[in-house]
């Protein structure tokens, strides 16, 4: 009823009454030949201009952002639901990204002298070529250019298929590239079935692949880039630890943990989705954390005041609740919420539970929307132990105002990304992917510019 695809079209549904908003034909084999042919003469161009240029279209594309931030921002709550103030925050963090490389980039690229004897070697960090870039609706536009961005820079182009719900979003990302300058092929939209995107990864002209998603996509994507023997970077899914200590600040991790569960509408790869609560605090942990979570507006998301909105997809509400059931059948306790909400919009009340142990199905498996689960912890080495007992490794919290107990806490955490006394975020000056289930390869930072280029040994005069 509430497919977000059909056989011919990519459809777009707005997730808060129900509407077709958008439907948009699927293209051809001779389209996709087309896109690849585009991306692959603008490389050949894109790579010889100076990173210098190519650091000052990011500054245009800031300013183009900028320019259509209202257009993209009820475009991204249109689609998927995202509460308006969110949206617009997701503009203005992507422009930021643009500023930021602009001004550090280019020293990622410079030449890296080695530690040879006579001084003559050196790395150089040359592109790829195109890279196809498989993104999910959840964040429509950050997604895109936070791998887009570093890529870019590089000197690689980027083929982006985009999910079909958030087709609008894609064409108006490709709208401000354009706006901003850029060489005609360098950032394409293809949007393709799952046999374009296999048929994509095999050609030759796709250099590398980089996937944001679903474990179960990831596994597709990253078999068949293996088969074609080429690169592929994988950002999947995540249940997050949050840790809070019996000396932990309570309000400030409340807080914290508020947003970072709640916010987008609970669909974030990197949030707070457990909170390991050591035994002393459990109770007015939770007490505090239900009152907050009680007090959250939900409704209408082109509201300014609304922090809930819609969830993006209604089959996906439909899986989550009915991993809520199954973990309250094996015994958990249903503090606050944990019901669809009746009506067209594909709403999903805030809900909280309680009694959460380690064999339950909201521990084990991922909950993709507006769902905290709280587990009581004996002590921080029990916290530990919980934390890592997840086929996830995507970010972790600790809060506690002991730095040493933080740091041999993060020490022993088997995730990607470790935040003290904060909710998990992606930053363009820190390294963002996971271990585990949720992935490989890292995006933003140097690593996100450097993880689609050939590390070339030049050694000069060698003796």
């Amino acid at each position: 009823m509430h497919a977000v695809t059909s056989q011919t079209h990519a459809l777009s549904i707005n997730p808060a009454t129900g509407e077709t908003v958008g439907s948009y034909p699927y293209e051809t084999a001779a389209q996709l030949d087309a896109a690849l042919d585009r991306a692959t003469a603008a490389f050949r161009t894109w790579r010889r201009q100076p990173v210098g240029q190519r650091a000052e279209l990011l500054l245009a594309l800031a300013t183009a952002l900028r320019d259509q931030a209202e257009a993209m921002a009820q475009m991204i709550t249109l689609e998927m639901g995202k509460p308006i103030a969110q949206a617009r925050a997701e503009i203005e963090k992507c422009a930021q990204l643009s500023e930021w490389y602009a001004a550090h980039g280019p020293a990622m690229l410079a030449p890296e002298p080695t530690l040879v004897d006579n001084g003559t070697a050196h790395i150089e960090y040359r592109p790829l070529g195109p890279i196809l870039a498989v993104m999910p609706w959840n964040f429509p536009v950050w997604q895109v250019l936070r791998g887009a961005v570093p890529t870019l820079l590089a000197g690689n182009t980027y083929v982006l298929k985009h999910a079909p719900n958030v087709m609008g979003s894609a064409y108006l990302i490709k709208a401000a590239f354009q706006q901003a300058g850029f060489l005609d092929g360098a950032f394409e939209v293809i949007n393709v079935t799952q046999d374009g995107v296999s048929t994509a990864i095999a050609d030759p002209r796709v250099a590398a692949v980089t996937l944001t998603g679903s474990v179960r996509a990831g596994m597709a994507i990253g078999s068949q880039a293996g088969a074609a023997l080429k690169k592929c970077v994988l950002e999947l899914g995540g249940s997050d630890p949050f840790i809070v200590l019996n000396d932990a600040d309570l309000d400030a991790a409340v807080q914290a943990a508020v947003i970072g569960r709640f916010q987008n509408s609970g669909q974030v790869c990197a949030a707070a989705k457990r909170l390991i609560i050591e035994e002393g605090v459990a109770q007015a942990f939770t007490a505090k954390f239900v009152e907050a979570s009680r007090a959250l507006a939900m409704g209408d998301p082109t509201a300014t005041s609304t922090y809930i909105g819609p969830m993006a997809r209604f089959d996906l509400r439909d899986e989550l609740h009915g991993q809520v059931q199954a973990t309250l059948n094996e015994g958990a306790t249903l503090l606050l919420g944990g019901d669809k909400v009746e009506g067209t919009g594909n709403y999903y009340q805030p809900t909280v539970l309680a009694d959460v142990t380690d064999q339950m199905t909201s521990f084990k498996q991922e909950l993709f929307g507006p769902v905290a689960s709280i587990i009581t912890a004996r002590d921080a080495n029990h916290a530990v132990a919980l934390a890592n007992d997840s086929e996830f490794g995507l970010t972790a919290s600790i809060f506690t105002e002991d730095p040493a107990k933080a740091r041999q806490i993060a020490d022993q955490l088997e995730t990607g990304g470790i935040f003290v006394n904060a909710f998990s975020v992606s930053d363009p000056r820190v390294a963002f992917g996971g271990v585990k289930k949720s992935g490989f390869g890292r995006e933003l930072s140097h690593f996100g510019v450097r993880e689609f280029c050939n590390a070339q040994t030049v050694w000069l005069d060698r003796k």
